[in-house]
């Protein structure tokens, strides 16, 4: 746990200063993560890149939990008031990254892809080690999800995490983020384009029937994190007629 804490440290404080002087931040919400438990809580959310969400979510998250809501100009992550936060990432996305060990001391679950595998479409059997590792980062603490497993919009989420709902009946709070997509490559480590606004909506926890059917459950994550074919239509609808409906 020591070097987990130190890790956190170091990614914050060199991902601290492109997040608060490079971009423009819009948060809003956190004051919800005080009010649920510190442990079996899944964070849903969208995927815009590999890392800097979760990052971002980090310092949001931490801040928000020393009383410093919807802004991470105060660095939580210095104090880290929870330090059984995790993330759920790809395993072929974190074998290939340089620094693939410290990511995993630092609360990275890596699972394997039911479906893709070294950009080749695959299907092949979820591995139940990968459902332990998630039920044993739950019972400890929260765990952030992206339910698409990609960073493409409007993709189908994947029934694995309604099956992890259904079997660890976790508190589901949705997240909503936007502008990583314009801000950063893919990757989420270079920086394409300074003054974006980089966005985190977190949302009220969403009232799930644990005995609802897995499709079910997914089509009310999909809604809570603005990804589902409803939202789809709404963000293809002009500037003028989105706010409206919207509204």
């Amino acid at each position: 746990m020591w070097q987990r804490k130190w890790l956190v440290r170091f990614f914050g404080v060199i991902t601290y200063p492109r997040f608060n002087w490079f971009y423009d931040t819009e948060i809003s919400g956190t004051e919800v993560l005080t009010k649920i438990p510190l442990a079996n809580v899944l964070i849903v959310s969208n995927h815009q890149t590999y890392f800097s969400d979760a990052l971002f979510m980090m310092h949001a998250f931490q801040s928000a939990l020393l009383g410093k809501f919807n802004n991470i100009k105060y660095p939580g992550f210095w104090f880290l008031p929870h330090e059984e936060l995790y993330a759920v990432a790809a395993a072929e996305t974190i074998e290939n990254a340089r620094l693939t060990n410290f990511m995993k001391v630092g609360g990275v679950v890596s699972i394997q892809r039911t479906w893709r595998a070294n950009g080749q479409e695959v299907n092949r059997a979820v591995n139940p080690k990968d459902t332990e590792n998630i039920s044993a980062a739950l019972k400890a603490g929260w765990v952030v999800s992206f339910p698409q497993g990609t960073t493409k919009p409007f993709v189908p989420g994947r029934k694995g995490t309604a099956h992890i709902i259904k079997n660890d009946k976790p508190v589901v709070i949705p997240v909503v983020i936007d502008g990583f997509r314009r801000g950063f490559d893919k990757r989420g480590v270079k920086k394409k384009k300074k003054g974006i606004t980089l966005s985190l909506r977190v949302k009220p926890p969403l009232d799930i029937d644990y005995e609802d059917s897995v499709e079910n459950i997914l089509a009310q994550v999909m809604d809570g994190i603005e990804q589902s074919e409803k939202y789809n239509q709404i963000d293809r609808l002009p500037t003028s007629k989105k706010i409206a409906d919207q509204g």
